[in-house]
């Protein structure tokens, strides 16, 4: 009798192997992608080299520190000067050119000039012209870069005398409600202004002070520019009414000296009367310095209208002569 078959064991000897699905093969295609060798990588890391951790150099070390601290370093990218190179090579020295020659030698004297050899130079200089040595006048200038002061010391010689007197006389008339650092920075202003503005063109009919500089040098020294500008325009006298001194009441016109001091003053606060009544061309902080800047190069030129004040006081001044024979007044 044959056999029976049995589908449902043969089924089970079977091996049923699924199909591969679309995510399973990306997957493996990612892996292989993945395995490459290092010749594809977008940043292979480079081979260290033998200089590879070397310290910098130490041009290199103090240029990074002085960057921390805000300070001057050396200049990296010069190299060393040819001239340094040959002092440590004699042969090189020996075949170089004349003018490197020359440089070399004139570095190593100056390196060898010391204070005693520029005495004994003076002191040969002193005799080849003429000059006794043992002079007293000579020898107390001996040693010195600057003549030695005189004793004793003036008075004045202190902090608050540090400044030309007419720019601290008129840094003080330009300030207001105690701001003196405006003034000053006013003042400085004002003659940075003198020394870049071109040479004044003076007017014949009124002459500056004797014995100014010519226009073209004006510029030159603003502070020179600025007392000849408030000099010329200084009056030498002023009106001083005596009450009851004619008679009847009436008050007696005579003239009375003024100081140098009292002179500048009277000047200065001229040209502050004439700034105030000028327009400002712009805006800022400095259009007060420029407009008296502008006042002194007018009076300088003989625009300015301190010029017929000054005029008008010293005719007064003329006419009242007179009354200085007055006995009333001779009473004072």
């Amino acid at each position: 009798m044959p056999p029976r078959l049995n589908l449902l064991g043969a089924t089970r000897s079977l091996a049923i192997r699924p199909r591969p699905s679309i995510v399973s093969r990306q997957t493996r295609v990612f892996q292989a992608v993945s395995r490459r060798g290092f010749a594809d990588e977008k940043d292979p890391k480079p081979a260290a080299g033998p200089n590879q951790d070397v310290l910098p150099h130490v041009s290199e070390e103090a240029g990074d520190m002085s960057k921390i601290t805000g300070e001057t370093g050396p200049d990296v990218g010069q190299g060393t000067p040819v001239q340094e190179i040959l002092e440590r090579d004699e042969e090189g020295k020996s075949k170089a050119p004349e003018v490197i020659k020359e440089q070399i030698n004139d570095k190593k004297a100056a390196e060898d000039t010391t204070f005693d050899n520029l005495l004994a130079l003076g002191q040969m200089q002193n005799a080849a012209d003429g000059l006794q040595l043992d002079d007293p006048a000579v020898l107390e200038g001996l040693g010195h870069k600057f003549g030695l002061p005189q004793l004793p010391l003036p008075s004045n010689n202190n902090l608050k005398h540090r400044y030309d007197p007419v720019v601290s006389q008129v840094t003080n008339l330009l300030m207001k409600h105690g701001k003196k650092g405006v003034a000053q920075r006013n003042m400085s202003y004002i003659l940075n202004h003198l020394r870049t503005a071109p040479p004044p063109v003076p007017n014949p009919a009124r002459p500056l002070v004797p014995g100014s500089p010519l226009p073209s040098r004006l510029p030159l020294d603003p502070i020179q520019y600025l007392t000849v500008a408030i000099d010329s325009i200084s009056p030498l006298v002023r009106i001083k009414s005596l009450k009851g001194v004619a008679g009847g009441g009436a008050a007696l016109p005579i003239p009375v000296p003024l100081t140098v001091k009292q002179r500048r003053r009277q000047a200065v606060q001229w040209i502050l009367d004439a700034t105030s009544k000028k327009q400002s061309r712009g805006s800022g902080k400095s259009q007060f310095a420029q407009r008296f800047a502008e006042e002194l190069i007018s009076v300088v030129e003989g625009r300015s209208g301190a010029w017929d004040r000054r005029g008008m006081i010293h005719k007064s001044a003329t006419s009242a002569r007179a009354n200085l024979n007055n006995r009333a007044v001779k009473r004072f």
